[in-house]
């Protein structure tokens, strides 16, 4: 799996909110084309888990807190984003639902709710931009999860064209096979698949696990990644 440096440039919070301050505005038309999987996981979720309170980190223009409305109409949502211009159309697009979602405008490097744990929490095609700060991001899931508690993840696995992977680079997405190994490792598996996209030119995967008890030490070293300590 690789480390951190092996990524060519750390997170640049100011680059990304610019690059959504315009791709907010054609993010729902375009991003069907190569953002699969994601209302089928979804939609798998009954199966594993009846959550009454639901954090999406990364949740862009809120096509899928509406979708977790549909399924979980009687939960609480929370959506966290970084960019304030798809936060926008978020608000937007659920201002008219019975349960307005809580919307949370920050990175995710840290857990955010250490007295009110969720019982989900859905990253959809949001760790792969995390360039240097993917790990710090699940041990903030771990975190801000009850003991039982469910991660769904959807997003891009790996390429085996070096090319396509430098220009997916370009617009800040990381497709190095390095998430699945750390989902796996900080989460009991209930579900994981990999899917070729476009003949093999990408793989994406699906992963549904649960928050188990682990030993002291165990955990420790999982939470210490919110600090960067990898």
């Amino acid at each position: 799996m690789p480390r951190t440096s092996e990524f060519p440039n750390s997170d640049n919070l100011a680059a990304l909110v610019r690059y959504y301050r315009f791709h907010s505005r054609i993010y729902d038309a375009s991003r069907w084309l190569f953002l699969f999987g994601r209302s089928r996981l979804i939609q798998m979720l009954p199966t594993y888990c009846q959550p009454n309170h639901i954090l999406e980190v990364g949740c862009g223009t809120g096509k899928n807190l509406l979708h977790l409305h549909r399924i979980f109409p009687n939960a609480s949502l929370a959506g966290l984003d970084l960019s304030p211009a798809m936060l926008d159309r978020a608000r937007t697009k659920m201002a008219r639902q019975d349960h307005v979602p809580e919307f949370i405008q920050q990175a995710y490097d840290r857990p955010i709710a250490p007295d009110v744990p969720y019982d989900l929490l859905v990253f959809s095609y949001t760790l792969s931009m995390f360039n240097a700060s993917w790990r710090q991001a699940i041990g903030s899931a771990y975190a801000d999860l009850r003991p039982g508690g469910a991660v769904a993840v959807v997003d891009f696995h790996d390429s085996p064209v070096a090319v396509f992977k430098k220009w997916m680079a370009c617009n800040h997405v990381h497709m190095q096979g390095h998430l699945l190994p750390e989902l796996r490792s900080g989460f009991h598996t209930r579900f994981c698949e990999i899917y070729p996209a476009y003949g093999g030119l990408w793989t994406y995967f699906r992963f549904i696990g649960e928050k188990v008890e682990r030993p002291f030490s165990d955990v420790g070293s999982l939470i210490s990644k919110t600090a960067g300590k990898t």
